[in-house]
């Protein structure tokens, strides 16, 4: 099993959801979050007085899938969430040790 977490703009969440969704993912975690990359934040001016926004508003989405499903996921989400421009976010991918769904008892592939 993999765990997959990316970190997107908050505007590209819906349409992520959607091709997750059209993919066969019946579940993820959506966080609000805030951080910078290489983009370093920006400048903005407020009544008149200018100020550095150093953290930007991010989205943290977090699916965990079965091994076949992580290269699916993964573009999925790099196709949904690409707008071409610096701050598209990043994805990351782990191995996910064990999953159990609490209801059921479930584990594993089954779980997820």
């Amino acid at each position: 099993m993999k765990y997959v977490t990316a970190v997107i703009k908050p505007a590209r969440l819906d349409q992520v959801r959607e091709a997750l969704g059209q993919i066969g993912i019946q579940g993820m975690t959506a966080t609000e979050v805030k951080g910078y990359g290489r983009q370093k934040g920006h400048t903005e001016i407020y009544r008149g007085a200018e100020y550095v926004v150093s953290f930007l508003p991010k989205i943290k989405i977090e699916v965990a899938v079965p091994d076949a499903l992580a290269g699916r996921v993964v573009e999925t989400i790099q196709n949904a969430a690409r707008s071409g421009n610096i701050g598209d976010g990043k994805i990351f991918v782990y191995d996910l040790e064990k999953a159990v769904r609490i209801r059921t008892g479930e584990q594993d592939d089954d779980a997820i």
